[in-house]
């Protein structure tokens, strides 16, 4: 029996067997062949590739039966790939000219596709890397022999143990199988972290080592509840924690009993709480868990597959299902496409920023990239007539930034009008107050927008200067740093001395933690992973605005994280059963 210390960074508790995910191609044989055996290493490739195709086309029609459509166009781009005449060309080519394994042609053809399209103008050509990555892989794993099973094949109920996960492998996993996630890598605000609340999958992450002790098939206990992993549990520890779980879904199912009732304190105080959701299949959780609607619809999914940057009509229809799922139960706000740092879009992976978290990201990217801007705007905007919607420019870092956006969705609303195509003209927008100079200009840009959502994933980790997907410094993220709780302070006063409503779409909205800290603060607008809401709505309305503006009152006149932190801590678990 093993212990590792983690990042919890999702609740609850799970026991089950280890699946090892590696995402590797082991060491490439290399050697050379004669002349005479060229056809026959023709022969394997063409067999392996066959299979590779098989495989995938498998993999298509379970995707349509379990997943639905949006995941089996993933592969579609894969078939298309295998099919390539130029890409088996290729590899015939160098086969007969190199005369090595036809394992070592495909390693080296595939480099060569890869750094040429990587250096591309054209980015559809740029976005190709990922299919030929991927259908490299099968097809190599077919040349050895070796069994590959993606994380959307698993059918049987695992821990998942990896090293890392990028939010386009989250996004495909099979979510009835992945009962629970071990990472090496990532911190509780990292995008894996918030997908697998999304998801409800207890995570734990940031562990550093722990692929390099599991192994496929040993049990493992995750508990997301305390960021701990225990490998081949005894008996006794077995018993603990299967007797932990079943309390923690007792507990879970008392809080969804407050489902019905307003989050309102006990002097009438009434507060919004909002869902954060990544997928539009996670609108039926947000209903499930009383929510008021959704505050933070992120629309990277769309461009976080493989296979193009998505229509205008692709992305109308899936923002009107949204629109309309959630009409009559509080709308939504969408934001506006935010990639970068650890969000990459397939194809823009070359890009090799020496600093992405402070790069070409979020408006960065859309204002540099208005063809793309301009086309969500046209969908959001023509979606509008199909509900209550709410638009969100992330990452503003000032009055000209801004200026620049709404002249860019005003020309979007002209040339609509131009075109005789219906929209709602006056609908509300707002923006993301996530870097420090616009949570210290927030006076100004209150005067411009309709309503504040601070992100406080990025505001911390700005404000602090913390990477939040670096395990080894995750530690110093902390939300009760008096620097980040004076910032919210100031946005949260600019934004009702201007008459708007300002709210919270990061990960601190839904830390139960800090729910009176906020309250006292003056948030109007709670917004978070749609199974946090019942346990924050609870502590709402066990507590009066008197009581949450004096603990605040208290905390704003003290000097470190550490002493705000066992302060909050002991005054929570005092009045609240808290995890």
């Amino acid at each position: 029996m093993k212990t590792f210390k983690g990042i919890s960074a999702s609740p609850g508790i799970y026991i089950g067997k280890i699946f090892l995910y590696l995402d590797e191609i082991s060491q490439v044989p290399k050697y050379e062949i004669q002349p005479e055996d060229v056809e026959a290493e023709l022969e394997r490739f063409h067999s392996a590739a066959d299979k590779a195709g098989d495989e995938i086309q498998a993999l298509q029609q379970q995707a349509n039966s379990s997943m639905g459509s949006e995941e089996s166009r993933l592969l579609d781009s894969h078939l298309l790939m295998l099919k390539d005449p130029e890409f088996t060309k290729r590899i015939e080519d160098n086969l007969r000219s190199d005369q090595m394994n036809v394992e070592w042609v495909l390693y080296k053809t595939a480099k060569e596709l890869v750094k040429m399209l990587e250096s591309s103008q054209d980015t559809y050509l740029q976005e190709r890397t990922i299919d030929i990555h991927d259908v490299a892989k099968r097809i190599h794993n077919h040349l050895l022999y070796r069994e590959r099973i993606s994380l959307v094949d698993i059918q049987e109920d695992v821990v998942l143990v990896t090293h890392n996960l990028l939010p386009s492998d989250a996004l495909t996993l099979n979510r009835s199988a992945v009962r629970a996630i071990a990472m090496d890598m990532g911190g509780r605000t990292s995008h894996t972290a918030i997908l697998t609340r999304a998801f409800e999958i207890p995570a734990v992450l940031g562990i550093s080592t722990i692929t390099k002790h599991a192994r496929n098939g040993d049990e493992a206990i995750v508990n997301g509840n305390e960021g701990t992993v225990i490998l081949n549990p005894d008996d006794e520890t077995r018993k603990k924690y299967e007797h932990k779980m079943k309390e923690w879904q007792r507990r879970e199912m008392q809080l969804l009993s407050l489902n019905e009732l307003a989050a309102e304190t006990k002097d009438g105080k009434h507060i919004l709480l909002k869902g954060n959701i990544e997928v539009p299949d996670e609108t039926e959780s947000v209903l499930a868990h009383g929510a008021d609607g959704i505050g933070l619809y992120r629309t990277e999914y769309l461009f976080l597959q493989p296979g193009g940057f998505p229509s205008e009509d692709v992305q109308f229809e899936e923002y009107s299902r949204v629109l309309q799922d959630m009409e009559g139960n509080g709308g939504v706000t969408l934001r506006t496409l935010d990639i970068g740092g650890d969000k990459v879009i397939p194809g823009l992976e070359g890009l090799d920023e020496k600093n992405p978290i402070l790069g070409w990201r979020a408006v960065r990217f859309c204002l540099s990239r208005k063809d793309l801007f301009r086309t969500q705007l046209r969908a959001m905007l023509r979606a509008s007539v199909y509900g209550d919607l709410r638009i969100m420019f992330p990452m503003i870092s000032g009055v000209e930034e801004l200026d620049n956006v709404l002249e860019v969705l005003d020309s979007v609303k002209q040339e609509l009008k131009k075109e005789g195509i219906a929209f709602k003209e006056n609908l509300p927008v707002g923006i993301m107050i996530e870097v420090p100079a616009a949570a210290l200009t927030a006076d100004l840009l209150a005067k411009k927008v309709d309503f504040f959502s601070i992100g406080t994933n990025d505001l911390i980790q700005y404000t602090i200067a913390v990477d939040r997907g670096n395990e080894k410094i995750a530690y110093l993220y902390e939300p009760f740093h008096p620097g980040v709780l004076r910032l919210l302070k100031i946005v949260i006063d600019s934004a009702h001395s201007a008459s708007i409503p300002v709210g919270m779409c990061g990960e601190m909205a839904g830390y139960p933690l800090a729910t009176v800290l906020l309250l006292g603060l003056g948030l109007d607008i709670f917004s978070m992973s749609a199974f946090t809401i019942p346990e924050v709505k609870k502590i709402i309305r066990s507590v009066s605005m008197s009581e949450a503006e004096e603990l605040t009152g208290i905390v704003m006149e003290m000097k470190s994280a550490t002493e705000i932190d066992s302060l909050v801590r002991k005054w929570m678990n005092e009045r609240f059963d808290l995890i």
